[in-house]
């Protein structure tokens, strides 16, 4: 017990260290990336620094499975450089049970992961979203679907509107039927109210159908200043593709919420299938980067007499990456209905396993 304590607090550190790193590189990174995105918009260094900051718990989240193979490779790595794997070894201990620590890290860190960073990481996501459409047209954009129907909100120069529909007739282009619209003015009053039968979404307005307009303003009777239009265009800075990004968009919404969401878009008559992927993906992911340490470890359990330390370590990586580009495929082929969900979540990190763990019976047994 002791051992695996001692190999579980070496790979914490490790991990912590690495994290450290890249951590750092990538807040560079992404600060340049905002200063390139919101080129010609007035912005300070605050909201720039904050807009880095939100965007910081969906890139660990991402990085996680590199940081994992990189932390088994540092931590066997220098264990066989000092003989403490040999001294292992020589007490009785196989090196497949020398794993069972960090292992056993991983997993907790995977839950951790799912329990905690993915809805930290939906909320800080769906902020970065809100607060660029805030810097670029004035409010936010939102969408959500709820048990009355979907809802929009589009912000622009002259306002905020709020648009309810009940149902919908078609993703591209855009349809919504009985549709509900209450426009604010900049200081947040309602200043009109109208219904439609249809609205279609045009390339830079929405077109209704049989509306019906009302001014709401302090002393006029809306109903006998109402005004009927057969056609109606309505001004919008929504897109075809800015509305199926955030119907397709799972990684904005919490785990814990994912669940009524599916069912949501199902009731709405939206494809939930990439909602339903990604709830899987995510279930998963412990196993996934359990699969990592098993990678790093099975190239790096061997004494640096052997040479070739640095092919270990370089096929480690490459066979890290190679897992990793499995999964995003599988995944996106379970998206688009090519494969079962269950096959496209839970595949890749089982086969991974398996894999590994024949490498290192190889390596142990011969």
């Amino acid at each position: 017990m002791r051992l695996d304590l001692y190999f579980a607090r070496r790979f914490i550190q490790s991990f912590l260290m690495i994290g450290v790193v890249f951590l750092t590189l990538m807040m560079l990174i992404d600060m340049v990336e905002q200063l390139r995105r919101f080129e010609g918009i007035e912005l300070g260094f605050g909201k720039l620094f904050r807009l880095m900051l939100l965007n910081t718990p969906s890139a660990i989240k991402d990085i996680l499975p590199l940081l994992m193979i990189l932390s088994t490779i540092v931590l066997f790595v220098g264990l066989a450089r000092s003989s403490e794997l040999v001294v292992t070894r020589a007490v009785g201990r196989s090196g497949i049970r020398a794993l069972v620590a960090p292992g056993a890290v991983a997993l907790i860190i995977g839950i951790l992961a799912v329990t905690t960073l993915n809805p930290i990481a939906a909320a800080t996501s769906n902020r970065y979203q809100q607060l660029s459409d805030i810097y670029r047209t004035g409010g936010p954009q939102v969408l959500s679907l709820s048990d009355e129907g979907l809802w929009l909100r589009q912000g622009g120069v002259q306002g905020q509107s709020v648009i309810h529909a009940t149902a919908y007739g078609s993703i591209d282009p855009i349809e919504l039927f009985d549709v509900t619209i209450i426009s604010y003015d900049p200081n947040g009053g309602p200043v009109r109210r109208i219904h439609a039968e249809s609205a279609r979404l045009g390339t830079d307005a929405w077109l209704l159908q049989s509306a019906k307009v009302w001014t709401l303003a302090s002393g006029i009777n809306p109903e006998a200043t109402a005004a009927r239009h057969d056609t109606l265009p309505l001004p919008t800075t929504l897109t075809q593709d800015r509305i199926r990004d955030s119907l397709g968009r799972p990684m904005g919404v919490s785990i814990y919420d994912l669940p009524d969401t599916i069912r949501a878009l199902r009731q709405a008559g939206f494809s939930s299938r990439k909602h339903e992927v990604w709830y899987q993906v995510e279930l998963a992911r412990p196993l996934f980067l359990m699969a990592m340490v098993l990678v790093g470890a099975a190239f790096t359990m061997r004494h640096t007499r052997f040479g070739g330390t640095g092919l270990a370590v370089l096929m480690a990586v490459m066979l890290g990456f190679a897992l990793y580009f499995i999964r995003n495929f599988a995944q996106i082929l379970g998206e688009n209905g090519q494969i079962p969900v269950a096959l496209a979540a839970w595949g890749p990190p089982v086969a991974s396993l398996f894999l590994t763990m024949g490498l290192l019976l190889h390596a142990e047994d011969g």
